[in-house]
């Protein structure tokens, strides 16, 4: 840790003569081996200290501490003026722009914490305890003396305003910060304005993004202009162009097109089409309804949803929707608009490529280091499990209400015959291989049975975490490193709690508790299930590279097998 002194005269002299200015150089404390060439055209103000090796040119500087080797140059003005928090404990109005589900962000800010906040608003006990959390968190982070961390780079930027900023980040060009937080190794770029912040580590912002009351998580991307508020985003989302309003972006939230609104909803390892749009209000009580799109959802171009609406895991959303559709029991679905009309696939995403594809890149992309943010990549798991067993039903419910109809309504969605057959071969399908790929892992002693919960991005069972959420309300977890400890204390036996789930499941389809024959017969039973819809998305695949799909390729080609190769070339197919 570096020692500080005050400047000699002879510092103070040498300073002046190279263009340095303080308002009282009394209040400048350096490190021992400061040398006065590292300051040139400095304006200091207030109380300022330099740890040693850093270096400030052409900037105005007042009331900071500043990290060993850190390089201001080229700012016009860097400045606390004041006691602040630095963006902890800004309130959010995420899912509802009225603030129904306010969340008060701060550095250490987890998904699941955030999750909770915001989904629990009927134990109002509970809200309070996290609440005083982040109130605590801010008062720990509350100063009249700004800081900065040690080997960060910051030049050419206009005002930074009442910023933390952590080790190691960078900020070039920054138009505008205020009242805000830069995690370690951040980037902040040219002409960003950010206004009552907190950014998580290894967060970029760049090229014109605008943000307002918003986290920024560990490793997400905000670039060409995105413009976001009253929002939190988690781990690796990436989003340009477009906006989000009051959303719940939780990990691998992802929108990259221009025209695309994100609005009053919740979000994880979401794809934004082109033009995605919704509406949260219906011009009656204001903007207060909201929408959630459960993981892997997915907004073909155009696709618009007017809240209230929800769909299930990994569904396909294509067109536009109005009539505020229910299809959380039907994951892995295709969600049209025909005539008008909503209309569902139950399960047509299971025999897609694309579904697979996008398990299999999340995994590959995740870039977390601090990995605060628990998450779960688990294709088979006792959330989609349940989902799946409740899908299962509904579709026999729906068709023994009427075994002679040609289509039926569930929750405003017509589904047809026909889609409602291959649905439950399919979920059928889906559920074994759940089963068998569960029961093949984990241990015993853990009660994983029941009702499981997607906690924006870590799966676990209701039951653990109606324990948790006792125990904070109690005061018996008052701090979120002790939350997170708990969290991560499931999701290290995550595998043993999902067998329990599965060994129940098993269970009751069998009528008695299994032995150890018919686990071991389900466990096979799974694979080849598995088997089967591998080999109906590797056939999705095939189809998406064949010479079918070659229209517009071979431009000047003079032969079948020229289009071919270029085809295969710019594909990259053998």
């Amino acid at each position: 840790m570096d020692t500080y002194r005050a400047l000699t005269p002879g510092e103070i002299a040498a300073l002046e003569a190279s263009g340095s200015t303080a308002d009282d150089w009394s209040s400048i404390e350096v490190a021992e081996d400061f040398h006065p060439s590292q300051l040139r055209g400095a304006r200091l103000g207030g109380r300022v200290r330099l740890a040693s090796g850093v270096r400030i040119r052409n900037s105005g500087v007042r009331n900071y501490d500043i990290g060993a080797r850190t390089l201001v140059e080229e700012v016009v003005r860097l400045e606390c003026r004041g006691e602040s928090a630095f963006g902890n404990g800004t309130e959010v109005a995420v899912m509802n722009e009225n603030g129904g589900r306010t969340v008060r962000i701060y550095s250490g800010l987890t998904a699941q914490i955030a999750y909770m906040a915001a989904v629990y608003r009927h134990r109002p006990a509970l809200v309070a305890a996290l609440d005083r959390m982040a109130r605590r968190a801010a008062d720990a982070a509350r100063s009249a003396q700004g800081s900065i961390g040690r080997d960060c780079r910051i030049t050419d930027c206009r005002l930074l305003r009442d910023v933390c900023i952590g080790h190691g980040a960078t900020l070039e060009g920054v138009s505008v910060l205020s009242n805000g937080t830069v995690g370690d190794f951040s980037r902040i770029g040219i002409d960003v304005k950010a206004y009552d912040f907190v950014t998580a580590e290894h967060a970029l912002v760049d090229n014109g993004s605008l943000i307002e009351r918003c986290f920024i998580g560990e490793r997400c991307i905000f670039d060409r202009g995105y413009t976001a508020s009253d929002s939190l985003f988690f781990a690796n989302s990436h989003c340009e162009n477009g906006e989000a309003v009051s959303i719940f972006a939780g990990p691998y939230t992802v929108s990259h097109h221009k025209s695309s609104l994100l609005i009053a909803g919740m979000f994880s390892f979401f794809n934004a089409g082109s033009g995605t749009n919704q509406s949260n209000h219906l011009f009656k009580c204001g903007a207060v309804h909201q929408a959630v799109h459960r993981r892997g959802c997915k907004f073909a171009s155009g696709a618009y949803v007017m809240s209230p609406a929800i769909e299930g895991v990994y569904t396909m959303i294509m067109g536009r929707h109005t009539h505020h559709h229910d299809t959380s029991v039907f994951p892995f679905s295709y969600l049209l608009e025909q005539e008008g009309r909503s209309a569902l696939l139950p399960g047509a995403n299971l025999s897609s490529y694309g579904t697979v594809r996008d398990i299999e890149k999340w995994r590959q992309r995740d870039k977390r280091s601090a990995g605060r943010d628990l998450i779960n990549f688990e294709t088979w798991n006792p959330f989609v499990g349940n989902a799946l067993a409740a899908g299962l039903d509904a579709l026999r419910t729906l068709y023994d209400s009427n075994p002679d109809a040609q289509s039926f309504i569930y929750n405003s969605v017509h589904i047809k015959l026909t889609g409602l057959r291959r649905g439950i071969q399919r979920y059928e399908q889906a559920l074994a291989a759940t089963l068998g790929d569960l029961l093949a892992r984990g241990g015993d002693g853990y009660d994983g049975r029941g009702a499981w919960i997607d906690a924006a991005g870590l799966y676990l069972a209701r039951s653990c975490m109606e324990e948790l959420l006792d125990a904070i309300e109690q005061d018996a977890v008052t701090t979120p490193e002790a939350l997170t400890e708990r969290l991560q204390a499931f999701a290290e036996h995550y595998d043993d709690y999902a067998r329990s789930w599965a060994l129940d499941i098993l269970a009751r389809r069998l009528g008695h508790t299994p032995d150890a024959a018919e686990i071991e017969r389900a466990v096979v039973e799974g694979k080849a299930a598995q088997q089967e819809l591998q080999r109906l998305a590797e056939a999705d695949r095939a189809f998406d590279c064949s010479f079918d799909m070659a229209v517009g390729y071979g431009l000047d080609a003079a032969t079948d097998d020229e289009r071919k190769a270029d085809f295969r070339a710019v594909r990259g197919l053998e």
